[in-house]
């Protein structure tokens, strides 16, 4: 890994391939190991980029409490730094706050598409939000942590997939894992859902949501039926079984991005 300082922060990043670039953006306690299948696939027709976030590389030194908004200038400053002057980011999970906030601010003529991978596109429920809130809470973050960590889970017996939420994403200390509750539980307070937040962007393009659960037909009728009136939004369901796609199936995550941004 390659690594660069943006302001007092130092980021671990690295790249293969040539062509178009994208830019690959892990969740929240997560970093560029997420993507260790899916780099080399896509890297076969695209220049592609692994960014950690502040404070999630290899050198997790930060200076200080950092917020969504924060994640998203990061991305702004390191687009810039490497001159990238188009960039199609692809992030997973709860990163796509930052990757829409960025992709925002950069405008269509730097970011003309952008994907989004198993991200939570509907209202969440309270429960939902009972969860994050533990994960704040110092005496019981653990238990909140394990609660995601089963979901996630479930009854795979993907190595990758049980390694990197048991030894990956443990790995990421109390203090990560309330910011993410705090960032995440925001997020959804004030837009409702990331559907919503699309919808907001000032210069609208193509974005596509690539997932596998949650497994009922409601949840992709309700992102069928937002596309019906927003056509630049494309909902692409995977026969995965995971909440984690870019492990479980990466050749099918490579050709739909692919396949998207042709």
């Amino acid at each position: 890994m390659k690594t660069i300082r943006i302001g007092a922060n130092p980021f671990t990043y690295d790249e293969a391939g040539s062509g178009d670039a994208v830019l690959l953006l892990s969740g929240w306690c997560q970093d560029h190991r997420l993507f260790k299948h899916l780099a080399p696939e896509l890297a076969r027709t695209h220049r592609v980029i692994r960014l950690d976030w502040r404070g999630h590389g290899e050198d997790r030194s930060h200076d200080g409490d950092f917020t969504t908004a924060d994640q998203a200038s990061d991305i702004v400053a390191f687009v810039d730094a490497l001159g990238l002057e188009k960039v199609v980011p692809v992030s997973t999970s709860h990163g796509g706050w930052a990757n829409i906030e960025a992709t925002d601010r950069l405008g269509v003529g730097r970011v003309p598409r952008s994907v989004v991978i198993d991200w939570i596109m509907v209202t969440p429920n309270e429960s939902f939000f009972t969860m994050i809130d533990e994960l704040q809470d110092r005496t019981n973050w653990e238990n909140g942590r394990s609660d995601f960590f089963g979901y996630w889970i479930g009854d795979t017996d993907n190595r990758d997939i049980v390694d990197h939420v048991n030894n990956e994403m443990a790995g990421f200390d109390y203090e990560m894992w309330a910011r993410s509750g705090r960032e995440i539980a925001r997020a959804y307070r004030k837009w409702g859902n990331p559907m919503a937040r699309m919808k907001a962007i000032a210069e609208t393009r193509p974005v596509t949501h690539i997932f596998s659960q949650p497994f009922e037909q409601e949840y992709l009728a309700a992102q069928q039926e937002f596309a019906v009136s927003n056509p630049w939004f494309q909902p692409t369901k995977l026969k995965g079984t995971t909440h984690f796609p870019t492990l479980e199936q990466p050749r099918a995550v490579a050709d739909t991005i692919r396949a998207f941004l042709k």
